[in-house]
């Protein structure tokens, strides 16, 4: 596995990542006066369900998911959804909002007795599914990001969507490896 510099994924002061794809999304609203990021939610998603490396996440975060393209599509093709960033299987990283302001990627959701979490989160959604692992250039990509992120809003909580939404979410899924993303992000393990 190569090291990637991590000073290419800085992010300035609007919240856009050096390094990133930048494909703004426009479902997207100003974070709620005063509310700081303390929060990184990771999540997984593949479109068809399964399937990888296609246009279609692009395409239902940006509002354009064409519902007869595949069957699943029907469900979801009208959702105004959207995350700030993807990273793809080959550690592509995509941003489709600012972290200065509010993704709509976690839903109704609940963290340490705050509710609403896209009020104070980020949204990293890896290309994956709940059935498969996740591929060295993901642990990296992720981990350069979650660093940067650190650099410009201090430290962190980082959890699984699944985490602030039981029940109804099971990303990012069991093949995630926690204890391996905060060794990687120079975390203690518990």
């Amino acid at each position: 596995m190569g090291h990637f510099d991590d000073s290419s994924y800085q992010l300035d002061a609007g919240g856009l990542c050096a390094g990133a794809r930048w494909t703004p999304s426009p479902h997207f609203d100003d974070r709620p006066d005063g509310c700081e990021v303390s929060l990184v939610v990771i999540h997984n998603i593949s479109l068809p369900p399964g399937d990888f490396g296609g246009p279609y996440i692009d395409d239902l975060f940006l509002g354009r998911l064409d519902p007869v393209a595949h069957p699943f599509f029907r469900e979801i093709a009208g959702l105004k959804v959207s995350s700030h960033f993807l990273i793809r299987r080959d550690g592509e990283l995509v941003q489709y909002v600012p972290t200065e302001k509010r993704a709509w990627h976690a839903g109704a959701s609940s963290h340490c007795g705050r509710e609403k979490c896209n009020d104070f989160s980020i949204g990293i959604e890896l290309e994956g599914a709940d059935d498969v692992p996740f591929t060295e250039h993901q642990y990296a990509r992720l981990a350069e990001l979650a660093r940067a992120l650190q650099t410009r809003y201090g430290p962190l909580e980082f959890t699984g969507h699944s985490d602030i939404a039981p029940g109804r979410k099971t990303d990012p899924g069991p093949w995630f490896d926690w204890a391996r993303f905060r060794q990687e992000l120079g975390q203690r393990t518990a």
